[in-house]
């Protein structure tokens, strides 16, 4: 690849990602890094993430671990640390270590962040760091006969603080450690932290850094996109990112995302490109998209009879519906259907077709939502390019990434069947 070809690709993926920098713009992003990533050679890059996004207008809260430098440092003292449940049994003996360095690691995350020489990606950032007591904890106490001590959980985040802060600018740094109101610290654990952090704000994403890029399937490959109700809570450790993420989408954060410190930029990746590089987790919804059965027709029906009555969808007979139903997709809200699109493959080409929502559910982005799970379906195909017919709707499709053809775009079968009298707008996407 030539310099020029090198430099093209990159101004192509900064246009691209604009529609996210606009998406993530104010919004509140929980970012947990454990005590690895922060060892990790990455971590320094993952600081100039932080930075970036931070100067692109997200508000974030980076909660960090400290599990293997504690580990480290009560070995160098000949202390014996033991754990039950998951969770380390902090005593009197190893808090003062624990503190120490919790410490250390906040005065080191803070120094990496403080970062603006001239010759740094992070000049002229002047990101002001904040920490302090905005977590009240209790201990665990006594639980199946074992005393966890110092080891407690979380009570209460101070969210309105938290708010407060975070709208001033600030970049909120939160450490494994809280305190009760009488003034004892306790030891806690930082993913589930980050998720009670990302529960209380109402945050907008939880994003865990951690060695593991993701869930992965019995073939090894990441899994993309899973709900939150499909993952068994039995078959990973309690307090590992996928049981926390999943516990804080059930809890109401909408978006969750497990990704790896050990890929640079990962972080970037997730939350500037189309198909990420992790696993996203999403809540729980009384409303699915799902391929289309029998007993869909008639909502089909419903939600394209008004636009075939305005000419803008051809009329499709039941008959044809029943024989076709296999091409569509529906979103379906409590037994409603809300939604709904086909595709119709021919060679590497295939048309999108009777994509509608329901009047009342237009404001949600269902469209998209649809469209999304088109081009998806599409490419697994082995789909190049998608085509849409259209006479009333170019402007929606074109602020969706179709481009203007002509009917020399349209496949031989397609094109044999185009009315000239209708005059239809032929719009094409490269996937």
């Amino acid at each position: 690849m030539s310099d020029k070809e090198h430099a093209q690709r990159h101004v192509k993926w900064f246009r691209d990602s604009s529609p996210y920098i606009n998406a993530h713009r104010g919004r509140t992003f929980v970012i947990h890094v454990d005590g690895a990533g922060l060892s990790h050679d990455n971590f320094p890059l993952i600081i100039q993430d932080l930075v970036l996004l931070h100067s692109l207008g997200v508000r974030i809260v980076l909660v960090y671990g400290a599990t293997p430098q504690i580990n480290r440092n009560l070995a160098r003292r000949g202390i014996v640390s033991e754990s039950a449940e998951g969770i380390r049994i902090t005593t009197a003996e190893m808090l003062p270590h624990v503190q120490e360095v919790v410490g250390r690691l906040r005065s080191d995350i803070e120094s990496m962040l403080s970062m603006g020489a001239t010759n740094s990606p992070q000049h002229g950032a002047d990101i002001a760091v904040v920490s302090g007591n905005v977590i009240r904890a209790r201990p665990l106490g006594v639980r199946d006969g074992i005393d966890f001590h110092n080891t407690g959980e979380i009570r209460r985040v101070n969210a309105d603080l938290i708010a407060r802060l975070l709208s001033m600018r600030t970049l909120l740094l939160v450490s494994p450690l809280g305190y009760s109101l009488s003034g004892q610290m306790f030891n806690l654990h930082g993913s589930a932290l980050a998720a009670d952090v990302a529960v209380a704000l109402g945050a907008d994403k939880l994003i865990y850094l951690a060695s593991e890029n993701g869930v992965k399937d019995s073939q090894g490959d990441v899994i993309t996109e899973l709900q939150a109700d499909a993952i068994n809570p039995e078959e990973y450790p309690p307090y590992s990112p996928v049981v926390q993420a999943r516990e804080a989408c059930l809890r109401g954060v909408p978006r969750c995302h497990l990704i790896s410190f050990r890929d640079d930029g990962s972080l970037l990746e997730e939350l500037f490109t189309r198909d990420g590089i992790g696993t996203q987790i999403t809540e729980i919804s009384y409303e699915q998209i799902r391929a289309a059965v029998a007993d869909d027709i008639s909502g089909i029906m419903e939600l394209l009879a008004p636009l075939e009555a305005s000419g803008t969808l051809l009329k499709r007979p039941r008959e044809t519906l029943e024989t076709e139903i296999s091409r569509f997709l529906v979103i379906e809200r409590d037994g409603m259907v809300v939604g709904c699109a086909a595709l119709y493959p021919y060679d590497t080409r295939a048309e999108l077709a009777c994509l509608a929502t329901h009047p009342d559910y237009r404001n949600d982005n269902r469209g998209e939502i649809l469209l999304d799970a088109i081009e998806a379906n599409a490419r697994t195909l082995g789909v190049k390019t998608i085509f849409v017919l259209t006479t009333h709707t170019a402007q929606w499709f074109s602020d969706h990434g179709f481009i203007p053809g002509s009917t020399k775009d349209l496949p031989s079968e397609k094109r044999a069947l185009y009315n000239y009298q209708r005059n239809s707008k032929v719009l094409v996407k490269t996937l």
